[in-house]
């Protein structure tokens, strides 16, 4: 949980982290178990290297092995998870490799993306990202960690989409997984999640004056503080990373 200054407190008991219901997403119930699982392996509620047991994933999301296999099957592509033949399955561990590559993706995309919606942005757009900030400072104000994540994403992901293109989201979906995993090590650092909110709404006042450099510039700042904080994360938590 997060304290209402934006500074981490201990974390809540790990029990009450699983994955969320599965009446909080859509689609198929493979689909919607394979989406509740992939957010408690983001959200860090599965840390890297933990056996994930099927038997207890079906009791916790009410279903039978089936679309809970698919779901792993699933994450495994994406290397979120690991099977290994005659011993289990796993969460995958951190590799700084693949956080390397998708930061590189991540900038690329979303400077490029922020470039180009940022001198024609309208007024309902600047609206959804206004209203978005405000449950960004709510969740913070309210100590919903978790709550203030999913806010973090979708401003992202508004940006994206006044893009325009369609797929640009699921591209990105796909790219920034391991960035989004390793954000889950930085934002409960002391003042980060106020931090992360105050290099939003410099995006956001950027994109309001329809400056694309500037909004270019302030979006460059927000995403680089990742790879900042990456190496000090690893001397912390070197179980959560693979070695070399």
């Amino acid at each position: 949980m997060l304290q209402d200054n934006g500074r981490a407190s201990q974390a809540p008991d790990r029990a009450a982290r699983r994955p969320r219901p599965l009446d909080a997403f859509t689609g198929s119930l493979a689909q919607r178990a394979y989406q509740s699982l992939r957010e408690a392996i983001l959200n860090l509620d599965y840390l890297p290297g933990e056996a994930l047991r099927k038997r207890d994933i079906c009791a916790a999301l009410g279903v039978s092995r089936s679309p809970v296999s698919e779901a792993i099957a699933r994450l495994a592509q994406e290397g979120l998870v690991q099977v290994v033949p005659q011993a289990g399955t796993y969460v995958a561990r951190f590799s700084l490799h693949e956080i390397r590559e998708g930061a590189f993706l991540r900038e690329a995309i979303e400077l490029a993306a922020i470039e180009l919606v940022a001198p024609a942005i309208t007024d309902d757009q600047l609206v959804q990202l206004r209203r978005n900030l405000r449950l960004q400072e709510a969740h913070m104000a309210e100590g919903d960690f978790p709550g203030f994540y999913r806010a973090d994403r979708e401003f992202h992901a508004l940006i994206l989409s006044f893009t325009g293109f369609r797929r640009l989201g699921q591209v990105a979906d796909t790219a920034f997984v391991h960035v989004d995993r390793a954000r889950q090590l930085i934002l409960p650092a002391p003042g980060r999640v106020a931090e992360t909110l105050e290099e939003h709404r410099a995006v956001f006042a950027a994109l309001e004056a329809r400056d694309p450099p500037r909004a270019r510039e302030e979006m460059r700042r927000h995403l680089r503080q990742l790879l900042t904080r990456l190496a000090p994360l690893e001397r912390e938590h070197p179980d959560l990373f693979n070695p070399g």
